[in-house]
């Protein structure tokens, strides 16, 4: 949801308060400008609290730098879409702490938003390139500058046999309603002695569809983990879905459909030829 040029200003405003769990404006607002306001507040979870000590919309969980990134791309993920959260920072944490970051390693973050892990990782060292669909969250990686490249397209739509190399770690945080074929795609990316880590919602340990399935066993044969994330953590970024961490390793000759498993098949299938 884009945010209105009125709402943004009222956002923006060095007057505005955005700390902890509440965002308080201490100035008037005309009657339209305020139901803006308090449309879009009410939108990622706020809540008027007109108590005198406190005046403020309120909110479930920290909302400073949840509203801070949607204010860089002047949009708001409402409570009501499945799409863009922005990863908490406790989340890139964990994400880094077992990516095992050293200096020069390749790293892609697919659907990478407004670079909640490219710039950590980046500034451990990492070569980073970026995938985003958004042309506003595009915008804002590339003035961010933490990126070597940023590609404004659908992720999904990438060929791994037009891309020159595998990355030494794919670092991701998918669409949530389509997590496992993001994930399943992005593999395609991986070095053969890569390593990638992914948040997913819970549901992909119990979903018993034929692709989650069959998800949960590749997993299961390259012995990756679903680790779990504490209960909410992806509530500074307004949704309360339970997230797992997926960390898994491939090396060569392995079950995994790495980049360099994309290469040999052209390669394999060139033996039949005339046959």
């Amino acid at each position: 949801m884009e945010i209105p040029s009125g709402v943004y200003d009222v956002l923006t405003d060095p007057r505005t308060v955005i700390s902890d769990d509440r965002v308080q404006i201490p100035f008037e607002l005309d009657r339209p400008t305020y139901e803006q306001v308090d449309k879009i507040l009410k939108e990622i979870g706020g809540r008027w609290d007109g108590r005198t000590a406190v005046r403020a919309h309120r909110f479930p969980f920290p909302v400073a730098e949840f509203i801070r990134a949607c204010l860089a791309t002047r949009e708001i993920p409402s409570r009501y879409e499945q799409g863009w959260y922005p990863t908490p920072p406790r989340v890139v944490h964990e994400i880094l702490e077992h990516a095992g970051i050293r200096e020069g390693v390749s790293v892609l973050e697919p659907s990478a938003g407004t670079g909640s892990i490219a710039g950590p990782a980046a500034g451990r060292g990492a070569v980073v390139d970026c995938v985003e669909i958004d042309e506003r969250r595009v915008r804002v990686l590339r003035e961010q500058g933490a990126a070597r490249r940023v590609l404004h397209e659908d992720f999904l739509d990438l060929d791994p046999l037009e891309c020159p190399h595998g990355y030494g770690r794919v670092l991701m945080n998918p669409p949530f309603a389509a997590a496992v074929q993001h994930v399943k795609h992005a593999l395609g990316f991986l070095d053969d002695d890569g390593t990638l880590i992914a948040v997913m919602p819970e549901a992909v340990l119990w979903h018993s569809d034929r692709a989650t399935v069959e998800f949960r066993e590749l997993i299961a044969l390259a012995e990756g983990e679903f680790l779990p994330l504490p209960d909410e953590s992806f509530a500074p970024s307004g949704t309360k879905v339970r997230t797992v961490l997926l960390v898994v390793h491939a090396e060569a000759g392995g079950p995994l459909p790495t980049h360099g498993w994309h290469q040999r098949q052209p390669r394999q299938l060139d033996l039949f030829a005339g046959v």
